[in-house]
């Protein structure tokens, strides 16, 4: 009996430990904490470091180099530079902010140096097509883009129209978007134009929700289209999904990899 008895308790110690765990491991931490390799909110480098799932993460992304590495100033501005010295995003896009935003992101940009770089290719790809070269901060055709639902509402003062590196557009992503990153998407959709970090962290919200498995599972770079506007694909719009392409292929060749397969949806 003696000797059961410490043995009873650890035992007993583990098991509590390992339901402690399980609990931990469903993060939701607050936007201002990272999420750990194993499950717990906090803000030091055991948290915010290697293994760091969401949050405000400082560990570089993995797979073939950091994301940062391959999106340069060279990189970035040769982009920007391209807008007009009278667009809106043209003082309003950095890459700072896309480096600030992509800290919250560490998933983006994982896998083989080749993943890493089509995907690199594939956003850049996609923000130029949409904001003309970062030259838009908001869409021109702007319209209330409202579909309202009992878990999505809309302000009928507000409207949700594309802002942002992406365009993110409808109320139905204004919504869980500023619930996962911490502003009133329903009320204060306009924060989007308002503040640059939030602005790509709206795309990346998007990306990661909606478009990083098709690249990381190697469905090709049409799929990237259809994910983000599958009303061009078909025949519904063919210049469009041409000039996506165009994009994509020229930054593949920037950064020193083969475009893949399936480029068109």
């Amino acid at each position: 009996m003696s000797s059961f008895g410490p043995i009873f308790a650890i035992l007993m110690a583990l098991a509590c430990m390992s339901s402690t765990l399980v609990v931990a491991q469903n993060c939701g931490c607050a936007s201002n904490l990272c999420c750990s390799r194993f499950g717990f909110c906090g803000s030091t480098d055991a948290y915010c470091g290697e293994g760091c799932r969401e949050g405000p993460c400082r560990s570089p992304s993995s797979g073939g180099g950091s994301v940062s590495s391959l999106v340069t100033d060279a990189f970035f501005n040769r982009i920007i530079n391209q807008a007009s010295a009278s667009c809106a995003g043209k003082r309003f896009y950095t890459r700072a902010a896309f480096l600030s935003a992509l800290r919250f992101y560490p998933q983006f940009g994982s896998g083989s140096s080749d993943v890493v770089r089509r995907e690199v290719a594939a956003f850049f790809a996609h923000v130029t097509h949409e904001t003309g070269h970062f030259c838009y901060i908001e869409e021109i055709a702007k319209s209330t883009y409202c579909q309202s639902s009992a878990a999505f509402p809309c302000n009928p003062s507000k409207q949700y129209y594309g802002r942002g590196p992406l365009q993110i557009t409808w109320n139905y992503n204004y919504i869980p978007a500023g619930r996962s990153i911490g502003f009133d998407g329903l009320n204060a959709p306009e924060t989007v134009a308002n503040n640059a970090v939030t602005a790509f962290r709206t795309a990346f919200w998007f990306w990661m929700n909606n478009v990083h498995s098709v690249i990381v599972n190697g469905q090709g770079f049409g799929a990237s289209i259809r994910a983000i506007n599958g009303i061009e694909c078909n025949g519904g719009n063919s210049a469009a999904v041409t000039a996506r392409v165009g994009y994509y292929t020229q930054y593949c060749q920037q950064l020193g990899v083969s475009p893949g397969n399936n480029l068109r949806c």
